[in-house]
């Protein structure tokens, strides 16, 4: 099983503000830890929201905002993607994380990816195909 793990934003995030050496070496070790476990297979911090844009769609209308967005609560700053065997498992990891605000209140969610199995009949063989041609052009990326 697949699940995204997402690092919600705070005003600091979204101020820029980076972590200090102590908590860049903590998530450091942390990583590390995913890593060595086969866990994680990617992970990375976000740019806040005034360096992004947002695409709002209506019908056949394309609209861009760009940022930064007001809801900090509702926004990311970073996320996992990683592979374990249950939504229990990657709850244990994110307890084991260590706290992106320090000395403040944070929140880290936990959302498992769809599967091709989860799909159903609509995912066609050929459909399948495709996808597994994509993710072996990807893989061939990095």
């Amino acid at each position: 099983m697949r699940f995204m793990i997402l690092v919600k934003a705070d005003k600091n995030s979204e101020a820029g503000v980076l972590p200090d050496e102590k908590l860049l070496t903590e998530m450091g070790k942390f990583n590390e830890e995913l890593v060595k476990a086969g866990v994680m297979l990617a992970g990375e911090g976000l740019q806040p929201s005034s360096k992004g844009a947002r695409v709002k769609f209506s019908g056949s209308k394309r609209t861009v905002i760009d940022g930064p967005f007001a809801e900090t609560k509702e926004l990311i700053a970073g996320y996992w993607l990683w592979q374990v065997k249950s939504k229990e498992e990657a709850v244990e990891w994110v307890k084991r994380c260590p706290n992106h605000f320090p000395g403040t209140e944070s929140e880290i969610e936990i959302r498992q990816l769809f599967e091709a199995e989860d799909v159903g009949a609509e995912f066609t063989p050929e459909l399948r195909e495709q996808e597994e041609r994509m993710r072996a052009q990807i893989g061939k990326k990095k």
